[in-house]
């Protein structure tokens, strides 16, 4: 019989043994009036419809997976994990809930909370890359260290992080299921956030996959980059020309001409009194 995966995943469960957590020997059932909410949850968002979903399941079957919870004092918890169940139970109209009970300080239970909501599978991107974004200021975890605890792979957490520099409205878009991650993750490589918000519109307006993106966002760095200019060799009379204008401004002369036949004469000066002499000329050939 192969062994049972633990629902916690494993960079939250190494977290845990880490943190030197320990639970009590069962479950319990806790008073829900005497359950505070966590400070250190990163989730801000909690769907009303779904809740209340939940909460007709738990009417029906009761609550499956506990709760987690630290003790505060004799008759005070604070929530670890688990707070839609919480919420739910009470639109449920439950008075007591299953919790485990574990020890933790400050700093173990931020960081449960916010392993703990990466590893759920209902996060939309963006409060995954807050959640990330949390654990290397507020934890002083790096990017290497944070893959093993989430059980991420490093570039994957980068390519979170990125979603952060979009802007507001994309990130939103995301949020709310209008761009998808691989939408996202094309937009990131235009700098111009300008442009970025103009591709955005057109997947809205114009439901384009993300290949069509890709190549959209091609095109664009394609054209961003400057054309080598064609120039031809100067004609023979040109370059005499080029010799007496040198003569008579005394400063450097260059001509530069298109294979179109455009071109233009450039007269060079490394100094105002250099300046001052070609104006000097000029003023001479008006009068």
């Amino acid at each position: 019989m192969t062994e049972k995966r633990s629902v916690l995943g494993r960079g939250l469960s190494s977290l845990i043994e880490d943190a030197t957590i320990k639970p009590e020997a069962s479950i319990n059932e806790i008073e829900i009036s005497l359950i505070e909410t966590n400070p250190f949850q990163p989730r801000s968002h909690f769907d009303q419809e779904t809740l209340e979903e939940l909460a007709a399941s738990i009417r029906q079957i009761g609550i499956i997976q506990p709760i987690t919870v630290r003790k505060l004092d004799v008759r005070r918890y604070q929530l670890i994990a688990g707070e839609r169940r919480l919420k739910a139970s009470l639109i449920a109209g439950l008075t007591r809930i299953p919790a485990y009970i574990r020890t933790a300080d400050d700093q173990s239970m931020l960081e449960l909370a916010l392993v703990e909501n990466i590893q759920r599978e209902d996060l939309d991107p963006i409060e995954v890359a807050i959640s990330y974004q949390r654990l290397i200021d507020e934890c002083t975890l790096t990017q290497e260290s944070m893959s093993d605890r989430v059980g991420k792979k490093r570039s994957t957490i980068a390519n979170y992080l990125r979603l952060l520099k979009l802007p507001a409205e994309i990130q939103l878009g995301l949020r709310t299921a209008k761009l998808s991650m691989g939408h996202a993750r094309t937009l990131i490589n235009i700098e111009d956030p300008a442009t970025q918000l103009v591709i955005y519109q057109k997947i809205l307006d114009n439901n384009l996959s993300v290949r069509r993106i890709e190549e959209l966002v091609r095109e664009i760095q394609t054209k961003g980059q400057p054309k080598p200019k064609e120039n031809v060799p100067v004609p023979g009379e040109h370059g005499q020309l080029q010799d007496q204008l040198k003569r008579y401004f005394q400063v450097s002369v260059q001509f530069k001409r298109s294979s179109k036949g455009k071109g233009k004469i450039i007269l060079s000066f490394n100094s105002d009194e250099e300046l001052e002499k070609i104006l000097g000329k000029l003023d001479q050939i008006k009068e």
